[in-house]
């Protein structure tokens, strides 16, 4: 599929108008607490910290950075299964911030998940049909034949055999429970659908038929897509345009294209160093960046620029000041004092950090991480 990504055709531009989605300054810290009965809070995981951001109509923006960065809660956020411990959300025109009871229930309808592990994600002592069925059932939209005939035609849109209507997840293979979950997801005919890390626990040659699916899906059914992936490959060919998150904070915000062309964070131009390229004569040429140091807690999370440790560019201003995310000369949005510049050699900038492509790169602490 890598090779495909690469040489996938440019996506049209969807149309701006009015956001349909837009956070702003939005934070969610979760609690650490000492104590089995009189519990005092003595620290706070800050998994999204201050993040402003924008999703338009018919569009699909990719949301890419390292595990525990804070992506899937930013996703929870904006699907209202978590509750923002600052900042505020709209969808539609609407603040959804707080709220609960029939408007949550109502706002359901718009805004669908499709989650990261279809094995986990599917209730295993129900029918196919009955989980594809649980929107309707919820929200009161159709019973009986009328049910049964809405849920066999969204299996077969999605590529799924409608005859298997009476069957068990464990009788379908990782590809089609992932199907089964797009099926689910779009029962309501949402506006939004968050994809979080749809494609990372399936086989390659079934990823590609998966995004395949939403990419017919979107265009046949209007959807705007959030996507969540590790696979910065399959980021590409899927999105208009791409979040880089570290630590709680978006980096940068560009279109795709751009973005993998030029990058203007420090970080962005790491990360993409390490994407696979489909031609040997190129892999040559291209150095691979090696961060040093590991990945600060977010119990605890640098001063100024969140990068500034491991950054090869940093500075004094880095340490002192916060990077505000703002355009640069491309007219994409970054959060750096000292963006890249076009061509630049992000490997020049400090001794000792250029390393060969196989070299692994040391790994940071994990345990605060996996609570985000």
């Amino acid at each position: 599929m890598s090779v495909e990504m690469e040489q996938a055709a440019d996506r049209p531009a969807p149309e701006r108008g009015e956001p349909l989605v837009r956070l702003t300054g939005v934070k969610k810290y979760f609690p650490i607490t000492q104590g089995i009965i009189f519990q005092r809070e003595v620290g706070r995981v800050h998994a999204v910290d201050g993040v402003d951001l924008e999703v338009f109509p018919g569009e699909t923006l990719g949301i890419v950075g390292e595990t525990g960065c804070g992506k899937s809660t930013l996703a929870r956020l904006v699907c209202r299964l978590l509750d923002v411990t600052e900042g505020r959300i709209e969808f539609d025109g609407q603040d959804i911030t707080r709220v609960k009871g029939n408007t949550l229930r109502t706002l359901r309808r718009e805004i669908q998940m499709i989650f990261q592990d279809p094995y986990s994600s599917l209730n295993p002592r129900k029918r196919v049909g009955a989980i594809i069925g649980d929107p309707f059932d919820i929200h009161g939209l159709a019973e009986g034949k009328e049910r049964k005939r809405r849920i066999q035609e969204l299996m077969e849109v999605v590529g799924l055999n409608p005859e298997h209507y009476n069957r068990y997840p464990a009788e379908f293979s990782g590809g089609q429970r992932q199907r089964i979950g797009v099926a689910r997801a779009l029962a309501l005919r949402p506006k939004l659908i968050i994809c979080d890390e749809p494609v990372s626990a399936l086989d390659v040659s079934i990823q590609a038929q998966v995004v395949n699916l939403l990419e017919d899906l979107q265009a046949e059914f209007k959807l705007t897509y959030i996507f969540i992936a590790h696979d910065l490959s399959v980021v590409r060919h899927v999105s208009d345009r791409v979040g880089v998150m570290y630590l709680g904070k978006i980096v940068e915000l560009a279109d795709a294209r751009r973005l993998y062309a030029e990058p203007k964070h420090p970080y962005s131009g790491a990360l993409l160093s390490a994407v696979p390229i489909p031609d040997p004569d190129k892999v040559r040429k291209r150095e691979r960046v090696i961060l040093l140091g590991d990945v600060p807690s977010p119990i605890d999370p640098p001063s100024g620029c969140r990068f500034h440790p491991r950054c090869p560019k940093a500075q004094q201003r880095c340490v002192d000041e916060v990077p505000p995310l703002e355009p640069k000369a491309s007219g994409d949005l970054a959060a750096c004092h000292f963006p890249l510049e076009p061509g630049e050699n992000l490997a020049d900038n400090r001794p000792g950090i250029r390393q060969e492509a196989t070299t692994a790169a040391p790994s940071g602490s994990r345990e605060q991480m996996d609570q985000v």
